[in-house]
């Protein structure tokens, strides 16, 4: 029996008792996306470029590519599993990024909606703050680096950091358009 298309507002943030002010994205995903295309929508939406390892947790079973070398019997294949499938309305699911830095990610789901559209598409609806560059060491090193740019912004390790990061890096700094721009470049090319 088939069922209504349905839509989700999902609430993402970053490292929320690490980060403050928080970095923040607010989201909404087709019910017909699977947990792999809900990874890469994360990542375009954060500005994370996918370099890493992955993992869903939602009521302690978790999700995520499977390793055919290592398999994991307790890990399900996140490409098996449709958002309408797993997700209801009050869940929190954790999304861990890069295993290394170990970034942490809240989702809450905060709304379910009839849909008229079907497939799997995303939508950036807000968000605040630049997510951190990819490997710099997780959130104590990232914490360390923005109190070094606040403290001595011209300082020649400030300098190291910010040509690392990018010219452009500004942690205040999020674009709601350039980031659902980003969310729509994986939809029409099949990612996930």
């Amino acid at each position: 029996m088939a069922t209504a298309p349905t839509r989700f507002v999902l609430y993402v943030q970053l490292e929320p008792l690490q980060l403050n002010p928080p970095v923040w994205r607010r989201m909404v995903v087709s019910g017909d996306a699977t947990l792999r295309k809900l990874h890469h929508f994360i990542q375009a939406a954060m500005g994370w470029s996918s370099k890493h390892l992955y993992e869903f947790d939602l009521n302690e079973q978790r999700y995520g590519p499977p390793d055919r070398e290592f398999p994991d019997p307790r890990l399900c294949d996140d490409r098996k599993f449709k958002l309408s499938r797993v997700l209801n309305v009050g869940d929190r699911l954790r999304y861990t990024y890069d295993f290394g830095d170990s970034w942490q990610h809240v989702i809450a789901v905060e709304a379910q909606e009839p849909d008229q559209s079907t497939g799997s598409w995303c939508e950036v609806l807000g968000g605040e703050r630049a997510c951190p560059p990819e490997d710099c060491g997780g959130v104590a090193m990232y914490q360390d680096m923005l109190a070094l740019l606040k403290r001595t912004p011209n300082d020649e390790e400030a300098q190291a950091f910010v040509q690392w990061a990018g010219e452009g890096f500004d942690p205040e700094t999020f674009d709601p358009r350039a980031a659902s721009a980003a969310t729509q470049r994986i939809c029409n090319n099949f990612w996930g």
